[in-house]
């Protein structure tokens, strides 16, 4: 008997982006354990009219340990006809369907229905979030139509497990972590860092990282930096992330405020190959979202084991022991204030870092693997 198939479906190579880390670090877990895998990614992910972003390319090279097919158009129903009909044919044991945004749910849905009905393939979908942050017409109807179409589901955090009986309360689902992203190199000491990256290392660096939207609280934070508390304090404020957004806001608030020599402004998209400067130059990662599920950005914050202040929303707070690994603190900017300064007036910052030490071992990407097995057995076709 040959090794069991896996197809992964979702964004990967050329494509970048959180999503496609997932799906290419996912399918070297699977792999590990001896998986036949491949990746569909997509010819076309979303049409350029509702992209937010320069560019949906990746510039980092092609990962040549990875078999990425590019296929999938995700607003063309024939395309979704002859793909899924090229993966029912190829009879994958698992079909693991990524997740994140209504808008994909007739794409996915039809695959997943297309694909189920060789008789052997379980679908298995792993959702970032069934209930959107930014929230559009027929969000519900487009949600609904994916979800029962897929054997069982895999949520990464709780919050997100309750809402996914809202749209299909018969098929399996369970609750395991976001794994930690591991695949961004190794932390290299801060001077180095903070070289690489032009900015001073005498400072102590606070870092929102990633794509900047509105409900993820960058006005929040540049409020909070604002507070006398922080007034003749060696800390700025580094932002590294593309805005998906108007940013006019943004430099509105960092003008009235005077914040100009506080905040270092890194808004482009940061490629895989630089994460880890940001994240040794970093001192504290703040995540002020006004609403979340979970954040990969938790994630890659154990990996490089730099403390964490994060907001009391959605399934955010799972992950963080308050005052162990960092301090959660309410989603406004007097809360965000008083968490940061909170860390920064700390004695012995070291016990954090022992502390992510111990904690990261619970997101490992063998657990994760194992629950998605799990769950398979448990799947009814």
């Amino acid at each position: 008997m040959g090794r069991k198939k896996v197809v992964i479906i979702g964004s990967a190579y050329p494509l970048r982006g959180g999503l496609s880390n997932f799906n290419e670090r996912l399918a070297r877990a699977f792999i590990a354990e001896g998986f036949d895998t491949t990746i569909f990614t997509f010819s076309l992910q979303y049409p350029a009219l509702l992209f937010p972003g320069k560019t949906q390319l990746s510039t980092d090279p092609k990962p040549d340990d990875l078999n990425i097919k590019v296929a999938i158009n995700s607003i063309n129903p024939f395309n979704w006809l002859i793909y899924g009909n090229r993966i029912k044919k190829l009879k994958p044991d698992i079909v693991i369907i990524k997740f994140w945004i209504p808008f994909m749910g007739p794409c996915l849905g039809t695959l997943a229905r297309i694909i189920r009905s060789n008789g052997k393939s379980k679908v298995i979908t792993i959702i970032d979030n069934i209930i959107p942050h930014e929230k559009r017409l027929l969000d519900k109807t487009l949600a609904g139509y994916f979800a029962r179409s897929v054997d069982g589901f895999i949520t990464m955090s709780r919050s997100v497990l309750q809402q996914v009986d809202l749209f299909n309360n018969k098929s399996p689902k369970l609750f395991s972590p976001h794994p930690i992203y591991d695949n961004f190199g190794d932390k290299v000491p801060k001077s180095e860092a903070c070289k690489l990256l032009n900015i001073d290392p005498k400072y102590d660096y606070i870092l929102f990282f990633g794509f900047i939207r509105d409900y993820k609280g960058l006005d929040l934070l540049l409020e909070a930096m604002a507070f006398s508390g922080f007034k003749n304090r060696n800390i700025k404020l580094l932002v590294a992330g593309e805005f998906y957004t108007d940013p006019k806001p943004y430099f509105e608030i960092i003008s009235k405020h005077d914040l100009a020599e506080k905040v270092i402004l890194k808004t482009e998209f940061i490629p895989d190959s630089k994460v880890s400067l940001y994240f040794s130059a970093a001192d504290l990662v703040v995540q002020p979202y006004k609403n979340a599920t979970q954040s990969g950005v938790t994630q890659i914050a154990y990996h490089f084991e730099v403390p964490m202040v994060i907001t009391n929303v959605g399934g955010l707070s799972e992950f963080i022991p308050h005052g162990k690994v960092g301090y959660i603190v309410e989603p406004n900017a007097v809360s965000v204030a008083q968490g940061i300064l909170e860390y920064f007036d700390k004695d012995d910052r070291s016990s954090f870092i022992e502390n992510i030490q111990l904690e990261k071992g619970k997101y490992s990407w063998k657990y994760f693997i194992k629950n998605i097995l799990k769950l398979y057995e448990l799947a009814q076709p």
